[in-house]
């Protein structure tokens, strides 16, 4: 969502974030991988394109504005909820980079909040189209 708007070098540590965020759990999940290669097509980066881990330290310096802090968080969250759960090792993980970010907890809960109520709706799309 929003990926396209970011610079090449964001892409590729959004790309690193989002494997430090499917590790963090110690499952790789299919529908984690199908919203890693979904977040793969919109950055227009190859199929084959491997995610690394990635330090936390100096990410403020790549995600230098607020939009794409938050574009960068609202993805990780997507991500985290593909799997149905949002695990405690997931939530530590995006916690430390807000706090990298320096975003505060109340604009986390907001960004947490809109990402569930936006799966919400795409699954209730989904079961409307299946019905």
């Amino acid at each position: 969502m929003w990926l396209s708007s970011l610079s090449s070098k964001q892409r590729e540590a959004l790309l690193g974030l989002a494997h430090n965020v499917v590790v963090s759990d110690g499952l790789l999940d299919p529908n984690e991988e199908g919203m890693l290669n979904e977040f793969r097509r919109e950055m227009e980066l190859k199929e084959g394109t491997e995610s690394e881990y990635l330090e936390l330290s100096g990410i403020e310096g790549i995600f230098d504005s607020r939009k794409a802090r938050f574009i960068a968080l609202i993805n990780l969250l997507r991500l985290s909820y593909a799997d149905g759960a949002f695990e405690i090792e997931e939530e530590c993980l995006l916690r430390e980079i807000c706090q990298a970010f320096q975003v505060p907890d109340e604009d986390f809960m907001l960004l947490d909040n809109w990402v569930r109520r936006m799966l919400a709706l795409e699954e209730e799309a989904a079961s409307l189209l299946s019905g």
